[in-house]
């Protein structure tokens, strides 16, 4: 009598293949990891967020060759903050929605459930931790910390609005975001 034969686990480009012929998004699949994300994605651009001469964290954009700033929400791209100083997740994710509110009205409703969704999804960041968030037009934004897996928020809205707080002209932060596109065309 022969032994059983062991299954053999599939590789994770066999699991992309399938996710991907299946046509399920592979940003959506459990196989990719940030690496695997941000493929095809050069270091674009990096700036230093200081506030009243406090550093904040380091910001580093990724994205294709001849990414368009002023058309960036219909874009794949990555951002990655490196954080220098200790903040709640929670504290992060009502900055964000105090800074998408300061560039276009927000209706409270959607301000309320983005705040949600945030808090549930950003941890507490200690000094040298980095969250990256990837932007996928017509799906929403994929979140990871220190390379792992945190989540997605698979809202397209949401996802323009979140990057809009670095890329938008509106930014409440105009000279970070021209630092951080310096390397594009000429930024508006």
């Amino acid at each position: 009598m022969m032994p059983a034969r062991q299954p053999q686990r599939p590789s994770r480009r066999t699991v992309l293949a399938l996710v991907l012929a299946a046509g399920v998004p592979a940003w959506a699949s459990e196989a990719g990891d940030l690496e695997a994300v941000l493929q095809g994605l050069p270091l674009a651009g990096q700036t230093r967020l200081r506030v009243w001469g406090f550093e904040v964290y380091d910001a580093y954009l990724y994205a294709a060759p001849g990414f368009d700033l002023a058309r960036y929400d219909t874009q794949r791209f990555g951002l990655a903050l490196s954080y220098l100083r200790s903040f709640k997740g929670s504290d992060i994710a009502e900055r964000s929605i105090d800074e998408m509110r300061g560039m276009a009205p927000l209706a409270a409703e959607q301000a309320e459930r983005w705040l949600q969704a945030m808090a549930r999804l950003f941890p507490d960041v200690r000094r040298g931790d980095r969250i990256t968030g990837v932007h996928e037009p017509g799906r929403g934004a994929r979140f990871f910390l220190n390379g792992q897996r945190l989540g997605e928020i698979a809202d397209e809205a949401f996802s323009r609005r979140f990057f809009s707080i670095w890329l938008s002209p509106d930014t409440s932060q105009p000279g970070m975001r021209r630092e951080l596109t310096a390397s594009l065309r000429s930024v508006p």
